[in-house]
């Protein structure tokens, strides 16, 4: 199943769901970003109180369970937990305070740079030195640990808990609150973001695809299959703006984005980092919380706590630019992750004495 021809597909799958979503009523340039829609989920649930992105988005649901549902009949499905519990919930706060710097995922970086940002391909800097940064401490030993086995029921207990805000939010509305302007008011169909979620975590989980690890297996493997889905993704992206008229290349007047371009590398440095810190990228710790890892699950976790640590205190970024607490968290974001990656490398140590 490591066949570029896969990959391919899959990009295809990618880039029709985005699009589709995109056609449907999704934001601009934010068709599927998980970083952004966790934001959402959060703020919906009161979490945040920041009006613009309040939406309880189907799409993280539907890519939890489209990844559960191709892992179950193929025997992927497995319980696990306790590698660095707690670190991984730190690193996934962090990578959702590094997101909403620059935001958006590495997702919608490919589709912000498929739609003509060129803020996105200077963050694209960014992002390829933070995971070149983590792949270096992969070669010293970086380690958090192997997960065990646990109890059938604790693999879906993550999944369980956004199913249920998910049924209320069909069944009881008013609980959650949804935004009557800013990129939370734009959003496709329920029955459509549910599917194209289903889609879109079936085929993640599938191809084992995520963004992080596709630039760290050319670095540390020279494999080329995974970018290959990426770069498919993009290609479709492109080709969907630009036969749309919905192409627009410059960094100004952008849908959703910011032009301060040290604080768009800064901000996917630390994603990038954080990505492979914890082998794998937003996308792929949501497919990891579908296959039963209820520390990838701790990590989705932490991010919607970063996000609405994020709004509430003015870490996030908007259209008008950055803030100065968002500044400093980013910095010590960075900082962290360095004493992460330094002090959890005890098998390279005790194997060199």
């Amino acid at each position: 199943m490591e066949s570029k021809k896969l990959y391919v597909g899959v990009g295809l799958g990618f880039g029709l769901v985005a699009v589709l979503l995109a056609y449907f009523g999704n934001p601009a340039n934010m068709a599927i970003c998980v970083a952004c829609f966790i934001r959402d989920i959060a703020g919906s649930a009161k979490l945040h109180m920041a009006p613009p992105v309040q939406y309880l988005r189907p799409e993280i649901i539907g890519i939890i369970f489209g990844a559960m549902l191709m892992a179950i009949p193929r025997k992927e499905f497995a319980a696990r937990s306790g590698s660095s519990t707690a670190t991984r919930f730190l690193l996934g706060f962090m990578m959702m305070i590094g997101a909403l710097m620059f935001l958006g995922c590495p997702l919608r970086m490919i589709l912000r740079m498929g739609g003509g940002d060129l803020n996105a391909y200077v963050g694209l800097i960014g992002f390829v030195g933070g995971v070149l940064t983590g792949s270096l401490f992969l070669k010293k030993g970086y380690t958090l640990g192997k997960a065990k086995e646990t109890k059938i029921s604790s693999g879906f207990m993550i999944p369980g808990f956004f199913l249920v805000l998910f049924v209320l939010f069909l069944l009881v509305p008013t609980l959650f609150i949804v935004s009557a302007e800013g990129p939370g008011s734009f959003h496709a169909p329920v029955i459509i973001s549910l599917v194209g979620g289903l889609v879109f975590g079936g085929l993640a989980q599938l191809s084992a695809i995520c963004f992080s690890g596709s630039i760290r297996d050319i670095f540390l493997m020279r494999n080329f299959n995974r970018i290959t889905g990426v770069l498919t993704l993009f290609v479709v992206v492109l080709i969907y703006n630009l036969t749309t008229g919905s192409f627009h290349l410059s960094f100004a007047d952008q849908p959703i984005a910011h032009t301060e371009h040290l604080w768009n590398i800064l901000g996917l440095y630390v994603v990038g980092f954080a990505g492979v810190l914890l082998s794998g990228c937003p996308l792929r710790q949501l497919i990891l919380t579908g296959q039963g890892s209820s520390d990838a699950g701790i990590t989705v976790i932490g991010m919607l706590v970063g996000a609405a640590f994020a709004h509430n205190f003015g870490l996030a970024s908007s259209g008008e630019g950055t803030t100065s607490f968002g500044r400093i968290a980013v910095i010590l974001c960075i900082v962290l992750l360095f004493i992460i990656a330094f002090t959890n490398r005890e098998k390279r140590a005790r194997a060199s004495r």
